[in-house]
Order: structure tokens, then sequence, then C-alpha cells
């Protein structure tokens, strides 16, 4: 089988992992997790960074923070994973999902917008807005804060795809007030399973640590005054961390190289366009992306994934936009234009094998069966 995104270790894991047991720091906490967040903060350049056992974890505790609440309303990216909305019903608030626009994939300014003029007329302003970057490209973010800076409603960017992509020469991530990073098997660099939160904001953040490690008060006995939660990294998986954030620009290489053969190969079939990358930044190429016109390749992208999982390929879809998920069939959603962006790329876009440890007789093998499942 040949994989969608493979963990890619680099060698040196080992070593700081043997570190962590031969100091005796198995317990979460420790060295290793303080020096993975000062090295986090260093390379994306905020003031610090907090470690967490997931990046769902990271954006709870970001709406934590923000005092979102019951009966409160957030924005969100409809084209992502579910996790970038579930933490909002945690806190039993409400999820109003914004639809893509199509040079990025992300968040469209448009539908943004409209759901700013529509909160104001209703008297009902969301409390943050969850700004989602997919597949490694950062959204187009000037456009997006004026929009939530002349409402004065803070934003949370989810860049749990996006570790490396940049946005006019900054780094994706750290736009809003809290950024979040996913370190999940499949992400670019991972640590198994983890996030981080990062801010400019130093009290925010250690308000968070407090939140995520059980809100224990400085007392010499057990004593909470408030929920907490078992949200921080273990001081093992930050080795790992650390290692895998030494070799982040290699792996963002190497994904780009690989979307270049994916592009030069397959990019002048009729029928096929790959993910635009924005002029305003760079990608990282997380997931090489594209969709099939089924009117032109007489194929669809299901038949596309199916046929590649029967060759031991393994393929996705494009997300399901949230706003079509039966979990959230009662939010509100506002579409880019005319057209609902997300949900078309949905309908056509497939994501092939990218991880960086993808060997070139491998992804071969891949254009090959994509190439016969058009029948070419």
């Amino acid at each position: 089988m040949i994989y969608l995104s493979p963990p890619h270790m680099s060698g040196n894991e080992k070593r700081l992992v043997m570190e962590a047991f031969d100091s005796n720091w198995i317990a979460p906490l420790g060295p290793q997790v303080k020096a993975f967040e000062k090295e986090m903060a260093e390379y994306v350049n905020t003031k610090g960074a907090l470690a967490l056992n997931s990046g769902t974890a990271a954006i709870h505790l970001a709406l934590k923070l923000l005092n979102v609440g019951r009966g409160d309303t957030v924005f969100c990216s409809s084209l992502t994973f579910v996790a970038s909305a579930n933490p909002i019903l945690y806190l039993g608030a409400e999820p109003v999902f914004i639809d893509s626009e199509p040079s990025s994939w992300n968040m469209s300014a448009n539908a943004l917008k409209r759901a700013f003029i529509n909160a104001t007329k209703s008297g009902n302003m969301p409390k943050a807005v969850i700004i989602v970057n997919i597949y490694g490209q950062s959204a187009d973010m000037d456009s997006l804060l004026s929009i939530c800076n002349y409402y004065n409603v803070p934003v949370i960017e989810d860049a749990a795809e996006s570790l490396g992509a940049t946005y006019k020469g900054k780094v994706s991530g750290t736009f809003g007030e809290f950024g979040v990073y996913s370190f999940n098997g499949n992400k670019i660099i991972t640590t198994s399973g983890g996030g981080m939160l990062v801010s400019n904001d130093l009290d925010a953040l250690e308000r968070a640590r407090y939140m995520a490690t059980q809100a224990r008060d400085p007392a010499l006995h057990y004593q909470h005054s408030k929920i907490g939660y078992n949200y921080r990294l273990s001081n093992i998986l930050a080795a790992i961390g650390r290692a895998q954030l030494k070799v982040l620009m290699e792996r963002i290489t190497s994904r780009r190289q690989i979307f270049n053969k994916y592009y030069t190969e397959l990019h002048n079939i009729k029928g096929i366009k790959f993910m635009p990358e924005a002029a305003y930044g760079r990608s990282t190429r997380w997931l090489t992306a594209l969709t099939i016109d089924e009117n032109h390749s007489g194929v669809t992208s299901t038949e596309i994934v199916e046929f590649l999982l029967s060759q031991n390929v393994e393929a996705r879809p494009v997300w399901k936009p949230l706003h079509l998920q039966p979990l959230f069939k009662n939010c509100a959603y506002y579409s880019h234009s005319n057209e609902n962006v997300s949900e078309k790329l949905f309908t056509k876009g497939v994501c092939l094998p990218s991880g960086s440890s993808l060997l070139k007789e491998e992804q071969e093998r891949v254009i090959k069966c994509f190439l016969n499942a058009l029948g070419i």
C-alpha cells in the first residue's frame, strides 16, 4: 500500500527520546516539552507556544480564552476536518459556516462579509472567527482580517495543515490572536499525536497552560477552583517533535517536488485542475489536491479514488464541507457567491499520496494507476 501521508522520521528522534528515558522524564511535562515550545515559538516568530496533546485541544483552549460559551456563535471555515468545529460544540456554542473561494480553496472574504452583515442586522455577532488553512496553504489573511478587525471580532487561525507555509513572507498560523498546529501522524511533521497553541499574548498562554493541566491551583495539596483539562503533551512526544521540527524545511521541499512531478505529468489532461497556489504566499503542498471534471474525463472523483484504492494506492476525496455533515445540519452557512465553492471542490476533488518519504518509483506507480483510471 502506498499511503496518503505517512509519518517520516529523520533518524534523530531516537536520540532525543533516549535523552528523555535516561533522564526519567517519562510522564507529561519535562525539559523536552519546554524546549519544543521554545523552538516552535522561535520558528514561527511568536512570543510563546504551548505544547498540547492535539490541535483540537488547542482550538478548544483558544475558544475558552476568548470566552466563547453557551448560546454564542463562532464563524468557521466549512471546507475542513470536523476537528476545526467540534470544540465550538464542546462549549455549547453554535458554528456558522463560511464557504471557500476558488483561488486558494480557503475561506471566502465575500461570504465572511455577508455573514457579518447579517449578524449585525440580527444583533447576534460572533465571539470568534476560526480561519482554516487547508492542504498546506494560507488563506488570504489581509482580506479576512480586515473584515474581522472592522467588526472587532478576534481570529483563531487553524494552521493544523499549514505549518511552514507563508503569507506575504510571514509564517502561517501567526496572524490571529491564537494560532493552532497539529502534529498528528499524517501531518508534515509529527509527534504521533499532538498539537501546539501559539500567541503573542503570554498572559493568555499562561491561562491556557493552567487549564491544560487540570486547572490545578498553586497549593501544596491538590486544589481546583475551575474546570480543567488533561491536554498537555508528553515529554516523550515532545522529543520526537523537536527532531521533526529540525527537518521541516526538508519535508516542505520534498512535498513541493512531489507536487511538481504530479503537475508535470497530469496538468495537460483535459478536465484536470490542480489546487492553485495563491500569489500572496508559498504553500507547503502538504497534500497534492486536484479536481476532475467528469464531463471531460468521463469518470468521477469517487471512481478515481475507488480505483486507486483497489490498486493499493491510498487516495482521498477533498474534505466534505462541514455544512453538509449530519452533525451540523441545522447550522447557518454562507456561500462564496451564487456557487458553493466548497461543495464543488468536494464533488470533484481528489488528494493523491504526498508523503515526503514517497519514492520516485512509488510516485510513478501512482501516476500510472491514475492514468489507468482515466482510461489513458
